[in-house]
């Protein structure tokens, strides 16, 4: 039986959850504080990049299935489930911010009618949960209302695809209560659609649902900080990390992804998320020393990356280069924590000049950076006269750049490739000086 739901929050985890739970027939209304974008969005406007989302955005307001609003009270009254998808980010501290989630609790507590669950999407520490609960039941003491994890696994450029097909669906609940009960039927009513094409799905407790989200993006930044390092190794002892990363991950205890060496991860989850671990590690007394090296070798990697360069450049004052990709991974608009940000703020601290272009990040990382670089609407304009070249996104449309064309174009010939994504053959047979990540 298709639900009524209201999800809070309409980024980037609340409008593609949003889009997808009235995609499997659910009747879903997307509320959020900014009327700018509710207004957007109710227009058929995109907020945010990401592959295959207009045509599903578009599909399910034309069906009635999916509608916007400022109204974050009315929605939730008139809902079976309430999804809690606004921003955790990171404190000072190194903690999750969770006023937006206490934001979202006193509008829920106030609206609440007839039983509800409450599902919290958006990553939050260890314990979370219990909380809302305490503060729901504190403020609204007679109402009916179960607490639910259901923690995201949304790759940012990938993310239609892993909503639609996950690997796993993870649900904590709590087990052995009426309540609970009920939560985990109306649940598998909305998640209907995955049981059809069996999807693994995990029922666990509260806790062990939150953990495993912080778990899964604390081992994967480790891994691709392990994999940098060891480039980082093989490129100083002549061996070739990609023949290394790929008999690696014939191993299955290992498996071939996220080896993928490069100048650092970067976005809205892997930063934030394994701080959080830290902080969290430390409030229950409990050291987490490899995620903390992984934090700082992250950085690390960030400005050895941005070193490179300029040894390869000499003296980079007066220098032109052209960045190629500003976004923290291909196919998203996102510059969150992005390596670009490190690059460009220590090529602007040299004092080169610095000529950017990326498919669809230029307008948010023009917000971080509006002087001292110039943006371009293709990658050739951005060469024009330039005395070096880094590619630091992975866009397919690097991977095939004609490096005939950019030797006509740039003034300087060197190229550091930050993605690997290149031929290094072709770069120096044309004369350039080319460097890449561990080979």
């Amino acid at each position: 039986m298709a639900q009524n739901i209201t999800v809070i929050g309409t980024g980037y985890v609340g409008l593609v959850s949003g889009v997808g739970l009235a995609d499997f027939g659910n009747t879903v209304t997307g509320v959020d504080i900014d009327a700018s974008k509710i207004e957007r969005l109710s227009r058929g406007e995109e907020v945010i990049y990401e592959h295959g989302l207009r045509d599903y955005l578009h599909r399910n307001i034309e069906s009635g299935r999916l509608r916007f609003s400022t109204d974050i009270r009315g929605s939730v009254a008139g809902s079976d489930i309430v999804f809690i998808a606004v921003g955790t980010p990171e404190s000072e501290d190194g903690s999750a911010d969770l006023s937006y989630i206490g934001s979202a609790i006193r509008d829920i507590a106030a609206s609440l009618s007839g039983f509800t669950v409450v599902v919290t999407k958006s990553t939050v520490p260890v314990g979370t949960n219990r909380w809302i609960g305490d503060e729901i039941r504190a403020q609204a003491p007679d109402a009916d209302f179960a607490v639910v994890s259901n923690p995201e696994f949304l790759r940012e450029g990938k993310a239609v695809q892993d909503f639609f097909h996950p690997d796993r669906l993870v649900i904590g609940y709590e087990e052995g209560t009426e309540q609970g009960k009920k939560a985990r039927e109306l649940m598998e009513d909305v998640y209907r659609a995955l049981y059809l094409i069996e999807t693994p799905i995990v029922w666990c407790s509260l806790e062990t649902a939150e953990l495993i989200k912080y778990a899964s993006n604390a081992f994967l930044a480790t891994k691709i900080t392990f994999i940098n390092q060891m480039a980082n190794l093989a490129e100083a002892c002549g061996a070739d990390i990609h023949a290394v990363a790929k008999t690696m991950g014939m191993d299955g205890r290992i498996s071939p992804k996220f080896l993928h060496p490069g100048p650092g991860y970067g976005g809205s989850c892997f930063p934030k998320d394994t701080k959080a671990v830290v902080s969290t590690g430390n409030r229950f007394g409990v050291q987490m020393s490899l995620i903390e090296e992984v934090i700082r070798a992250n950085e690390r990697q960030k400005e050895l990356t941005a070193d490179k360069l300029k040894t390869m450049l000499g003296d980079p004052a007066g220098k032109t280069v052209a960045v190629l990709g500003l976004a923290f991974k291909a196919e998203t608009d996102d510059v969150r924590d992005s390596p670009a940000i490190t690059m460009v703020g220590m090529l602007r601290s040299w004092g080169a000049a610095v000529q950017a272009h990326d498919p669809e990040a230029m307008e948010n990382f023009s917000k971080l950076f509006s002087e001292g670089v110039t943006y371009f609407e293709s990658e050739f304009e951005a060469l024009k006269d330039a005395d070096a070249l880094v590619v630091l996104t992975e866009w397919n449309a690097y991977r095939n750049l004609d490096l005939k064309k950019a030797h006509s174009l740039m003034k300087g010939r060197v190229i550091l490739d930050a993605r690997n994504a290149l031929d290094p053959d072709e770069a120096r047979q044309l004369g350039f000086t080319y460097r890449g990540v561990g080979r």
